[in-house]
Parts: C-alpha cells; sequence; structure tokens
C-alpha cells in the first residue's frame, strides 16, 4: 500500500465523521444565516472608515461632525448582536438536525441564552467613586464575546426541547384545532423544562460560586480557544488538512471550517470591534487573513496556478480549461481547475498545492508582525471579492501590493509543477494526433 492510500486510508472515515456531525452541521448552517447581514453591515463600515486621506473631512464638511453616526446604526444592529443572530441559526438548523420544529428550536435557544443573563450593565461615571451596575442588555455579551455561550445554549435547549417531545409530555388538543394552536400547546411543557433546566443552571452556578455563565464560558473555554486558534502554527496544521482533503476530492473548506471558522469568526469581530473603537486590533489570524491573503483565487490559491498555466503551458488541454477557468477564478472559485485539471488525485499539484497557500500564511502573519502590513481590520467581505481589491479592503494600499508579490511568486512556485504536467499533456496530445492519421485505406494486403 503506496503513502496516498494510507493517507486516503485515514482521512476519508476522518472527513465523513465531520461531514455528517449533526453539531458541526448545526454551526456551519447556523453561521452561514448571519452572514449576508454581516457583509452588508460591513459596507457600511467600509464607508465610514475607506482608508484613504481626507475622506472622513470631506464627509464632514457635508454632513457635519455626526455623520459616523448615522452609518454606526446598521453596524449596530448587525456585529453589535451577532451572537444572537448565531444562538437562533444553530438552534433552527440543530432543530432539523434533531428532527422537531425549528422555529422553536430557535426560540427556546433564545430563551436559554436570556435565561443565563444578568441584565445589568457595569456603569462608571465621572461623579462616582465606584463602578455602579444599571438595568440593561450588556452588548459584550450579545457580541462576539458571547458566542460560544450562545452555542452552547443552543444546543442544550434543543436538546431538552427534543427529549421532552420524544417522551411524549405534550398537552394535546382536541381535532379540528388549527394546528398553529395545536403546535403552540404542545410546545407548552417542552419550554417550560428547558426554562426551568436554564434557571437551575443559574442557581447551581451562583451556589457553587462560580458567578456569570458569560464570564465562566469566556474564561475558561472562549478565550483559551481563541487564543489557541488565533495562532500561526493553529491555521498552518488546520490548512494543511484543508488541502489533503481537497486532494482526495473533499471539500476541505466544509470539513475544516465547521471546526475552525467559529474561532476566526471571534477572532475578526474582536479585530472589528477595535477597528471600530480606533484601537490596536488584537489579532493576525482572522477570517479576512484566511480568505484574503492565505486562499485568495481558492483552496491553493489556484489564482496563482491559472497565470502560471497560461505563461508557461502549451498543451491544448491545459489552455482551454485556463480560458474557461480564468474568469471564476478571480473570484474565488477554482472547482473547474482542481476536477479539471485535475489537482484531484494528482501528485505532480499536491506539493505546491500545499506548498503556496503555507506560504502565504507564514510570510503574511510575519509582514503583518514586524508592520509592513496592517492586521486585517474585521471589515467582513464576501470571499468572492478579487485579489487587490480585498487586500485594500481589509487593510489598506500596503496589503493590496503584499497580495500582487504573493500572486507572483505562487506563479513561479507553480510553474515547475505545471511544466511537468504540460509536458506529459502533450505527449498525449501528441499521440492521439498519430492515432488519427492512421487509416485502414493505407494498410495494404
Amino acid at each position: 500500500m503506496n503513502f496516498f492510500s494510507i493517507l486516503e486510508k485515514r482521512l476519508m472515515p476522518l472527513a465523513e465523521l465531520v461531514g455528517k456531525n449533526k453539531y458541526l452541521i448545526a454551526i456551519r448552517d447556523g453561521f452561514l444565516i448571519s452572514t449576508p447581514l454581516l457583509i452588508i453591515g460591513s459596507f457600511f463600515i467600509l464607508i465610514a472608515n475607506f482608508p484613504i486621506p481626507g475622506w472622513a473631512d470631506f464627509w464632514i464638511s457635508i454632513f457635519g461632525v455626526n455623520w459616523e453616526n448615522y452609518l454606526m446604526r446598521p453596524v449596530a444592529a448587525t456585529f453589535d448582536i451577532m451572537a444572537v443572530f448565531a444562538v437562533m441559526g444553530i438552534g433552527y438548523s440543530f432543530a432539523r438536525q434533531m428532527n422537531v420544529n425549528a422555529i422553536f428550536g430557535a426560540a427556546v435557544s433564545l430563551v436559554g441564552f436570556f435565561t443565563l443573563m444578568e441584565f445589568k450593565i457595569p456603569f462608571n461615571h465621572v461623579d462616582l467613586t465606584s463602578t455602579v451596575n444599571v438595568s440593561g442588555i450588556y452588548l459584550k455579551w450579545v457580541g462576539s464575546s458571547g458566542i460560544f455561550l450562545g452555542m452552547i445554549s443552543a444546543f442544550l435547549a434543543v436538546h431538552i426541547y427534543a427529549w421532552v417531545l420524544k417522551r411524549g409530555w405534550i398537552i394535546k388538543m382536541p381535532e379540528g384545532v388549527p394546528p398553529t394552536v395545536t403546535q403552540s400547546f404542545a410546545a407548552l411543557i417542552p419550554v417550560g423544562v428547558v426554562m426551568l433546566a436554564f434557571f437551575l443552571i443559574n442557581i447551581v452556578l451562583s451556589v457553587i460560586n462560580l458567578g456569570n455563565a458569560f464570564n465562566l464560558v469566556f474564561n475558561v473555554l472562549q478565550t483559551p480557544l481563541v487564543s489557541a486558534g488565533g495562532s500561526l502554527l493553529a491555521m498552518v496544521i488546520a490548512y494543511l488538512f484543508l488541502h489533503l482533503f481537497w486532494f482526495f476530492g473533499i471539500n476541505g473548506s466544509a470539513v475544516v471550517g465547521a471546526v475552525y471558522n467559529p474561532i476566526l469568526r471571534v477572532l475578526t469581530l474582536e479585530n472589528l470591534d477595535a477597528f471600530k473603537a480606533g484601537e490596536q486590533l488584537p489579532h493576525i489570524i482572522t477570517g479576512a487573513f484566511q480568505d484574503m491573503f492565505a486562499t485568495f483565487g481558492g483552496g491553493g490559491s489556484t489564482l496563482s496556478l491559472l497565470i502560471a498555466m497560461f505563461i508557461f503551458c502549451r498543451s491544448q488541454r491545459i489552455r482551454s480549461l485556463g480560458k474557461l477557468s480564468f474568469i471564476p477564478g478571480l473570484f474565488g472559485i477554482n472547482e473547474p481547475i482542481i476536477f479539471g485539471l485535475p489537482i484531484v488525485l494528482n501528485p505532480i499539484l499536491l506539493i505546491p498545492f500545499i506548498l503556496v497557500p503555507t506560504f502565504n500564511i507564514i510570510t503574511t502573519y510575519f509582514v503583518m508582525q514586524v508592520g509592513l502590513v496592517p492586521y486585517t481590520n474585521g471589515v467582513m467581505l464576501p470571499w468572492t471579492t478579487p485579489v487587490v481589491i480585498s487586500g485594500f479592503l481589509s487593510t489598506d494600499w500596503r496589503g493590496a501590493v503584499w497580495q500582487i508579490i504573493l500572486l507572483v511568486i505562487g506563479v513561479f512556485m507553480y510553474a515547475p509543477f505545471i511544466k511537468m504536467l504540460d509536458k506529459q499533456y502533450l505527449k498525449d496530445e501528441k499521440n492521439v494526433k498519430i492515432e488519427e492519421k492512421i487509416s485502414f485505406d493505407d494498410v495494404k494486403l
């Protein structure tokens, strides 16, 4: 058994396990619900903080000094309550996985989440000597800091809800009652049990002096996971597996992203919070770092491969595929290359397919660390945003220039490997032409 067979034997069961896991599917689909809202919110942030000199002064001259306040309201309505969207989306998706009413799944997830919350906001007024608490919803916990507890709340609430339903502990209405009324009364006992469970969790945490559930999960779970996931080593390892999955024809972005993307989402939002506040950005590794610098053009950063195909290749197969794939490749859609060239199960291209994005990750990390390129600002751009534009909007002009440098280096890293494949295809095409010239009319008996 060769190396690739052994690797396939190990990776395929792992991909199947991740791909069919109810919790990971719920997380993936749950976050997708909030994605369009956050992308639109990002455009308002870009308008308020467009990275060119004199931008703010221009708008102040037209609309006055408070012009940013109006633009930041859609941002607050999306990013500042992002955990609420996550709870709703994950609860809805997980309820479908558990074969119970999805709307009630989303509802009980929110109820559980808010039952764990203390509706107090720490307030420090200049006239007071100490911090006091005022009534309200603390935005910290409905934003990025509350995401992990929100995920736990959604899973626990839907589990309890489904458990009660499957035991038949419901109020049954007589025939003839409208279905919506029947469903509402059927949900009464399950919802009550969910609320009671979360109520008891609060009491237990208080009795054993563990305090607030939000602080507990944030300090014990979210902070260590985000810190570990935001390291260079974590991203390199994650993307090694991502590209190995793609090599075997499995959507590596879906498999690895189901585990890694929630961490990247938190890192991104923490950078965005700092960016809005005008503070120093805390994280190098974010979702934008991944999409705009590690794998622009799709998995393997294959936009460099496409350019190399046009420059160095002469076979009709590669050049024709390059023409068909170039426009989608500009927008990060590279399945035609992965399956058409192919990269899947092609040992010639495996090395650059892994090496190029790994090089991008490591070098971008260090150029950002030394300050040559700014950290990504947390603005959530569509992953289809073309190269150069995405670098400019997620950092500034230096990010765009760095993308061009990575793109060119990637071309030369792919070049020797695609030339080997081109040579093989040229030989195959020549053999086909020779076979086509052979005719039975030339055969003498």
